[in-house]
This record gives structure tokens, C-alpha cells and sequence, in this order.
């Protein structure tokens, strides 16, 4: 079975929606680059909402000159978009996911190999979070406090089974938190 990996992108008091101009995707700390792209070889699909995936089909592909890498990976990865109303993605290896698509990710976890990532995406990573599909969690959390936003884990979620599995400080202040769900 692969794994489902929830990567967010965090501001230090919990909001994972970009309300400010904290994140820049483009950022060229070279060693969080390197982990960026550590995790990104590791992926075999992501798992987008309409919303976030419209976004980056608005963004990425437009970046002829991305040195990050972000750009070449998701030409290349299977991109799945939970949608019960998008038609035609208009994105080379995307695949609509429509009503059903709780059972279509089970699925996808089921057969396969590399992960599946889910990023952005707030209420579909709550969707997931409540179905327990997530096998781990890696937050990348900023030195900036936003002081409004949307956070994480849904109201009323709890869990203690979290097993953290790494942490990690980069030169630019940033973060990395990584734990084992169940």
C-alpha cells in the first residue's frame, strides 16, 4: 500500500492559508530546496481540490525558468483533482476524480508504488484527515505569524497518533516537522 503524505506549507501560528505575502514558492534557500526536491522525486501522484489545483495549473506551467523544480515535477507526476464539477482538467496527467472519490483514493492507495501527496487543498486534507487515509504529515512551517487563515487539522479533529519521525532547521528560519499518522 502507499502512502498518503499531507505537505503543507505553515505559518508559525498554525495557518496553512496564504493570506500574506510569507510563501514564495520560488524561495532559493538551497537546502530547502534540496529537501523540496527530495520529497518531490519521492512522489508518484498528488491529490489536489479543484481550487488548488486550478491555481497551480494557472501558475506552474508558465515557469519556463523555475529553478526549483516544482514546475518539471508536476508536468510529470499524476495529478488526481477531487471535482465534482470540472470537466476537462486542460493539464497533461490530470485525472478528474468525480462523486466517488473517497473510494477512488482508497484505491490509489491501494496499488502503485511512491507516494501520493496532498498539498494545499484545505478541505480535502480535512476530508482525508477525518476518513484516516493520511500516513504521514510534513509541515514546513515559516518564521511569520499570519494571525488569521485557515489551519490544518479540522475543528473538533483529535488524534494522539502521531509518531514524529523527523525535524529539521533550515539557514532561512524554516522548519521541517515530519510524523507518522496511526
Amino acid at each position: 500500500m502507499r502512502p498518503l503524505v499531507v505537505t503543507q506549507n505553515m505559518s508559525l501560528d498554525g495557518s496553512i492559508e496564504f493570506l500574506g505575502d510569507w510563501f514564495d514558492p520560488s524561495d532559493s534557500d538551497e537546502q530547502l530546496a534540496a529537501q523540496m526536491r527530495e520529497f518531490t522525486a519521492r512522489e508518484e501522484a498528488m491529490l489536489l481540490g479543484r481550487q488548488t489545483f486550478e491555481d497551480f495549473r494557472g501558475y506552474w506551467p508558465q515557469q519556463t525558468d523555475d529553478t526549483t523544480g516544482t514546475a518539471e515535477a508536476l508536468d510529470r507526476v499524476q495529478k488526481y483533482v477531487v471535482s465534482a464539477t470540472l470537466g476537462d482538467p486542460e493539464w497533461q496527467n490530470s485525472t478528474v476524480l468525480g462523486a466517488d472519490w473517497l473510494e477512488r483514493v482508497r484505491e490509489l492507495k491501494a496499488g502503485g508504488d511512491g507516494e501520493i501527496c496532498l498539498t494545499g487543498s484545505i478541505r480535502l486534507c480535512h476530508a482525508v484527515l477525518e476518513a484516516g487515509l493520511v500516513d504521514e504529515i510534513r509541515l514546513v512551517i515559516y518564521p511569520v505569524v499570519q494571525g488569521r487563515g485557515r489551519r490544518l487539522f479540522p475543528d473538533g479533529y483529535e488524534t494522539s497518533a502521531l509518531r514524529p519521525l523527523e525535524s529539521r532547521v533550515f539557514d532561512n528560519g524554516v522548519v521541517l516537522l515530519r510524523h507518522a499518522v496511526g
